[in-house]
């Protein structure tokens, strides 16, 4: 197996050129994948750059002739990360190692976000201390930032390849060892600080049961990622107890998900269990970012740099309805459970989101919208209470200990 080393050898050739030797040096074997398009290659990829374009359906000549950098990287990206994913299943990837600036960073993220956690991933990239949620997406890819613009070899950049280099290395010469037969079923699980004690009491009833539970924390990236491995067939049941993702997409927090949270498991008849946790909230920033049409609102600060804002019943109304719609389109065992003495943490009498008239319109909506064939239970606890916390384990273990 090789480590994969993308990068523009029209542009970024001394560079790549520079890593495949550190490689290679060490012993790891490499292949170099040329994604440039404009100026002759420094050298002769591994993989030539019209087996790129060819991935993505197209040619160098036409994407030349076209004369449009963005569609040309758009391409590239494409490319690369079929010849990627090809690779991987046909078993020759070990790692996967690219640099760049924008163009270059974006070409080779793609690639690294078409194969499985697990996988070595290192992007050297003058974007790396920034903004990066949209190149590393919910795959386990390690962003280098290279300090100085890859335009040469300097003692900057030298050193802070030579590093990424030594990581590379490091990670291939040491692989996590493939799960044994004997692992665990994995059932996913969401949470966040307002519902930690349910799901804790619930992780453990799951844990002697003969389950590893993964936790994932409901902060937008953290329910893509969980949703993305449902869909990858790696979860064996979904303990969805924080749904407060649902919230932000519904409001505009910083926090949403995306159109597709709730979904996965309903489209893969994956068994699940869902809750509405922390649905009584909406995620911010420090308070000055809050934006002016929500001033009037009900207001909690979290942290210096979390603000919560409250769900009004005309949005928990509409929340249930989303909950409900997407727990009947499942093809796998479903229940919804409804803790009836408040949501999260900061919801319950006398604490500062404890509002009955909200919290009501959610459940009432749930049940307007729900088809006959999901289960609800409405539970007389608070969230947090351990023995909510146990029946949901109780319902989730039911589901996934039925004869298939």
């Amino acid at each position: 197996m090789a480590v994969l080393l993308i990068g523009t050898l029209d542009t970024k050739g001394l560079e790549v050129g520079h890593v495949a030797s550190r490689l290679r040096a060490a012993g790891v074997e490499v292949v170099v994948v040329d994604a440039g398009v404009l100026g002759p290659p420094a050298f002769a990829a591994d993989i030539s750059r019209e087996a790129v374009f060819q991935a993505a359906g197209t040619s160098v000549d036409r994407v030349r002739s076209a004369g449009d950098r963005g569609q040309a990287v758009t391409l590239a990206a494409r490319g690369v990360a079929k010849l990627a994913a090809d690779l991987h299943k046909q078993g020759k990837v070990s790692g996967i190692f690219s640099l760049g600036g924008s163009a270059g960073t974006t070409i080779g993220t793609a690639a690294m976000r078409a194969l499985p956690v697990g996988v070595p991933k290192l992007m050297v990239s003058t974007l790396a201390s920034g903004q990066v949620q949209h190149f590393v997406g919910t795959r386990d890819v390690m962003m280098l930032h290279s300090v100085v613009d890859l335009a040469g070899l300097n003692r900057i950049s030298r050193k802070v390849l030579d590093n990424a280099a030594a990581a590379m290395i490091g990670m291939v010469r040491s692989p996590a060892t493939d799960a044994p037969a004997e692992d665990k079923p994995l059932v996913a699980a969401t949470m966040f600080g307002v519902t930690t004690p349910c799901v804790e009491a619930a992780r453990a009833v799951l844990e002697a049961a003969g389950y590893e539970v993964l936790v994932f924390h409901a902060t937008g990236t953290g329910g893509r990622t969980m949703e993305g491995l449902i869909r990858d067939g790696l979860i064996a049941g979904v303990l969805d107890i924080t749904t407060t993702e649902l919230a932000d997409e519904l409001v505009g927090g910083i926090l949403g998900a995306g159109p597709d949270r709730l979904t996965a498991a309903a489209l893969k008849g994956v068994p699940q269990v869902i809750s509405v946790g922390a649905l009584d909230m909406v995620n911010f920033g420090p308070s000055e970012t809050v934006p002016e049409r929500f001033q009037d609102r009900r207001f909690y600060q979290h942290n210096p740099v979390v603000t919560l804002m409250r769900t009004t019943p005309e949005e928990m109304d509409r929340l249930g309805q989303e909950v409900a719609n997407k727990a009947c389109a499942s093809n796998g065992p479903t229940a919804l459970m409804l803790p009836l003495r408040g949501v999260s943490a900061i919801d319950a009498e006398g604490q500062p989101f404890w509002w009955p008239e909200a919290n009501a319109a959610l459940f009432q909506s749930i049940h307007n919208w729900i088809a006959p064939g999901v289960e609800v239970h409405e539970c007389d606890q608070h969230i947090n209470d351990e023995a909510f916390a146990k029946a949901c384990a109780a319902k989730l273990l039911e589901f996934m200990n039925r004869p298939t």
